[in-house]
Parts: structure tokens; sequence; C-alpha cells
């Protein structure tokens, strides 16, 4: 009997523990559902600020020499830093009062005293209306236009503004080249540029960063360096190609780009009997012409690129030095790093990083003046 007493307890036991073991697993899983909505909006917000980070440097690097250290635009590029890019409407807040505010005025309902407010509010978005006005004249000089307040309605872009700035980083715009002293290049591998899909996004979610939603001021407009330019009329196009086809048959000499997929024996086929100018090799290397390229924004300080200070001293002493570039001289390793980057990468140094498009921008007086102004640079780096 006390045998069959002792079994019956342990079994009342085991369901006893079965039971709350199963109540405290569902107690334990349903706080992990409540709370997986929070975990994963922390983690996805932790994630996004590591890629704007990441962006920035990107941006410092690839972008500013053209929009801007500060995003809001150079002679070269427009601003990205703007109101316009994220369709900000300076009126929309007033128009939206002002209706609510008239509506409300012709109700039978509403009382005099009430009128009487609602007028002496009218008159005060009339003076915020008027004083908006004033700060965007002065923007409108700039190129701005208060009519046409949304960059993306202004192409006819339908979808989101991610999408624009991602593909435009990713497959760049040829065509800008008509009305901006550059093309805007691809910048994403698949297409030929340096940076990887991952480096796009993060570039795109730096530039989505600058919006301020519904705190823009006139401030930020006035700010704006530089507004977009509206693509040249085809017919415009059209005859500047019909100039270039009239100089080709008159034996008149266009620029001769080096090519973005040339060999570099035949670069330096091409640099053969072409004199370097050092002092515009300096002013492309430093951004002071128009088609200026992003050196300086890598290798001034050494902290993203080699430093440009002892450059060609270190080709002389250490790289030459390497068996990949037996027999090779200084002038055709800096062709090679120019147009071919990812050729050879200096230790230390991240791939990637710099543009494989120089080939399109460069004619090759523009390589042989870089060249020249390089090989000023014979001192031991710092």
């Amino acid at each position: 009997m006390s045998l069959q007493r002792l079994l019956v307890n342990r079994i009342e036991q085991r369901i006893l523990v079965g039971t709350v073991a199963f109540l405290a697993t569902l107690v334990l899983v349903g706080w992990i559902a409540i709370n997986e909505g929070g975990r994963m909006a922390a983690f996805d917000k932790e994630f996004t600020g590591r890629s704007i980070e990441d962006g920035a440097m990107l941006f410092a690097s690839n972008c500013s020499p053209c929009h801007g250290a500060d995003g809001r635009g150079t002679a070269r590029a427009p601003a990205l830093n703007s109101p316009l890019l994220f369709g900000f409407d300076y009126f929309a807040d007033i128009h939206k009062q002002r209706e609510a505010l008239t509506t409300e005025q012709g109700l039978p309902t509403t009382t005099q005293a009430r009128k009487d407010e609602i007028t002496k509010a009218l008159a005060d978005l009339d003076t915020q209306e008027k004083q908006r006005e004033g700060a965007i004249d002065a923007a409108i000089k700039k190129g701005y236009n208060p009519d046409q307040f949304n960059r993306l309605t202004n192409l006819g872009w339908s979808g989101s503004l991610h999408n624009y700035i991602y593909s435009t980083v990713f497959s760049g715009r040829p065509n800008s080249a008509t009305y901006w002293p550059n093309p805007m290049p691809n910048w994403a591998q698949p297409t030929g540029g340096p940076l990887r899909t991952d480096q796009v996004e993060d570039l795109t979610q730096f530039v989505l960063n600058f919006d301020k939603g519904d705190a823009w001021t006139t401030d930020d407009l006035l700010a704006v360096n530089q507004f977009p330019k509206a693509a040249q009329d085809p017919a415009i196009v059209a005859q500047l190609q019909d100039q270039i086809n009239q100089l080709q048959q008159s034996g008149g000499v266009l620029p001769v780009y080096v090519g973005v997929d040339t060999a570099v024996p035949d670069i330096m086929k091409g640099l053969q009997g072409v004199t370097g100018d050092a002092q515009h090799g300096q002013q492309l290397y430093t951004g002071q012409t128009p088609q200026a390229l992003p050196c300086t924004g890598c290798h001034l300080n050494g902290s993203v690129a080699p430093p440009m200070q002892g450059t060609w001293t270190r080709i002389q002493t250490e790289r030459l030095k390497q068996p990949q570039f037996a027999g090779w001289t200084g002038e055709q390793y800096i062709a090679d790093s120019i147009i071919h980057p990812s050729d050879y990468v200096v230790p230390n140094y991240q791939d990637g990083l710099m543009p494989h498009t120089f080939g399109s921008q460069l004619t090759y007086q523009d390589l042989a003046d870089l060249i020249a102004y390089l090989k000023t640079q014979d001192q031991p780096s710092s």
C-alpha cells in the first residue's frame, strides 16, 4: 500500500513539474513575442546608424569634391543636403492653416469673437508668408523654383527617394555631361564602378539622413550653393554634336580620352609625344578645374589613401622594387594606379574606394599633367 502511494505521489509530482514548466515556457515565449518588435526596431536603428557612418566616410572621399563637403553643392554638382531633394514645401503649412481658418470663419455657428480671432490669425499667416517669400526670392536668384519644390516630381520619378538615390549612384548619368562639367559616373561594381552594392546602400542612407522632415528652414534653403540644372534641350545637344562632327571632318583635333579599359602599354603609347604640365596637374589633383578630381579628399592626409607628399619617392624606392613591377617605370605605375586602381592596392589601404572611371574623365594630356605633378612629390612623406 505504501509503495502504491509513493508511486502515485511521484506521478503527481511529475505532472505538477511538467505543468509548471509548460506554463513557464508559454510565458517566456509570450514575453519574447511581445518584445520582438521593439528588439528588431532597435536592431534596425543600430544597423542603419552604422550604415550612415560608413556612408559618411564614402561621401567624404568620393562625393564631396563635386557635391560639397556639407552636401550643399558646388559648380560641378547639385546639393543633396537640400529641401528640394526631399520635396519640402515652404508654404504647405501656411496654406493648410489658412484653409482651415477660412472654413471655420464661414460656418454659421462661429461666434463673432472667434471670427475676430480668425481674422487676426489670417493676417499673421499673411505676414509669415511674405517673410518666407522674401527669403525665397534670394534662393530664386540661385536657381530655386518655389513652384517646383520636389525634385522627384520635377523628374517624373514615381518611385521612392531611396530608389532614386540608389539607382543614380549605382548606374550614374552619362547624359549629365550635357549640362554639368563632368557626367555623374557609375559607382557600383556591377556597372564598372569601384563600390560594392552594400557601399552604394551606405551612401544612400547617408544622403537620406540629410532629411529634416518638417524642420527645414529658409536658412537651409539659402545655404544651398547649387540647385539642380535642367537637361539641355535635345536640339542644343544635337547642334553641339553637329559642331563636333564638323570639327572632325575639317581635320580639327578633339581631346582623346584614355578609356577605362585601356591597357597600360596602350596608355603609354598614347602618352608618347605628350608633354605634361605639372601646374595644370596640380589644379586637377586639388580640385581647381571644372573636371576636378576627388584626389585630395583621400590622399591629402593619408587617412583613406597613401599621402600625396612623397608619392614619387615611394614609387622609386618601394613600389618598383616589387616583383610585379619589374621593368616598369614610375610613369607606368602612376598611369596604372589612376586608370586601373585595383591592379595594385597599397598594404593597409582598402580596395574599391578609388573610382575606376577616371579613364572616361581624363584625356591623355590630363593624365600626362597628373604624372608631371606627382613627379614633383619627390620628398619623403612625413
